[in-house]
C-alpha cells in the first residue's frame, strides 16, 4: 500500500516538473521578439553613436592642428635670409605660410630651421602639410624659396577641413598676402572650413606673431627709423646734409 501511495506522489511530482512542448514555443517566440526589439534598437542608435565618435576624433585632430599653426607661428623670428637682406624670411600667402624659428623635435640639432605649412594633394583630398628644413644664409627669393626641398613632412589636416590665412600688421588691417616686408606681421588669422558644407568653425582663431621687429629697432626712436639711420644722426657736425643745411641758415 506505501509502495503504491509512493508511485503516484512520484507520477504527480514528474507531472508538474518541467516544461510542455507548447511552452517551450511560447518561450522560444518571445526570446525571438526580443531578439528582434534590441536588433533594431542597436541598428539605430549603433550607427550614431559611430558618427559621434567620428566627428569627436577628427574634432581632436583639427584642435592639434591649430596648436600647431599657433605655435609655429607665435614663434617667428627676425631672421633675414641673408646679410645683404634687409626683412625677415617670412612668406605668407591665403593658402601657405614659410618662416623661420627654433628648430625643434627628438632628432633635430640645436639652431634655427624653416618651417613651411602649404596645402597640396592627396589620394583622399587635399592635406595641409608641415615641413622643415634647416636654416641657412642664402639668396633666397621668393620663387627660390618656393622650389626649395624640404623634409620631414607631416600632415596636419585632411580633407574635408582648409585652413586659409590673412595676415595683419600694427595697423590691424588684414592681407592675403605677407611677402617681401620689412617686417613680420603683428598677427596671422587662421580660418577652419568644412569643404563639404561651406561653413566656417568656431574653432578658427588668430595667432600672435612674438617677435616683428630685429634686435636692432629696440634702441631706435621709432619703428619708421629702425631700418634706416636714427633722427640723431641728422644732427652730427659729420653729417653732410646738416652741414649744408647751416650754412644756408
Amino acid at each position: 500500500m506505501q509502495q503504491r501511495i509512493i508511485r503516484n506522489d512520484r507520477k504527480k511530482c514528474d507531472a508538474v516538473s518541467g516544461f510542455t512542448l507548447i511552452e517551450a514555443l511560447v518561450a522560444i517566440a518571445l526570446m525571438g521578439v526580443i531578439l528582434a526589439a534590441l536588433t533594431s534598437i542597436t541598428s539605430q542608435w549603433l550607427p550614431n553613436w559611430n558618427r559621434g565618435i567620428a566627428r569627436a576624433q577628427r574634432s581632436e585632430l583639427v584642435r592639434v592642428a591649430i596648436e600647431r599653426l599657433i605655435a609655429d607661428i607665435g614663434a617667428s623670428e627676425f631672421i633675414p635670409s641673408n646679410r645683404d637682406a634687409k626683412g625677415p624670411l617670412f612668406d605668407g600667402t591665403e593658402f601657405s605660410v614659410t618662416l623661420v624659428r627654433s628648430a625643434i623635435g627628438p632628432n633635430t640639432h640645436p639652431g634655427l630651421e624653416i618651417v613651411r605649412i602649404s596645402r597640396s594633394d592627396d589620394k583622399g583630398g587635399q592635406v595641409l602639410v608641415r615641413a622643415t628644413k634647416p636654416f641657412a644664409p642664402v639668396a633666397l627669393t621668393t620663387t627660390a624659396l618656393q622650389q626649395t626641398d624640404f623634409a620631414n613632412q607631416a600632415v596636419l589636416l585632411r580633407s574635408p577641413y582648409q585652413v586659409s590665412f590673412a595676415y595683419a600688421g600694427p595697423d590691424r588691417v588684414w592681407k592675403k598676402n605677407w611677402q617681401n616686408a620689412n617686417q613680420l606681421p603683428a598677427a596671422v588669422r587662421m580660418m577652419v572650413r568644412d569643404a563639404t558644407s561651406g561653413r566656417t568653425l568656431t574653432i578658427s582663431t588668430t595667432a600672435l606673431v612674438h617677435v616683428e621687429l630685429p634686435a636692432a629697432c629696440a634702441s631706435a626712436n621709432s619703428k619708421d627709423n629702425c631700418f634706416g639711420k636714427p633722427d640723431a644722426d641728422k644732427d652730427r657736425p659729420d653729417n653732410p646734409s646738416a652741414q649744408a643745411g647751416k650754412q644756408r641758415t
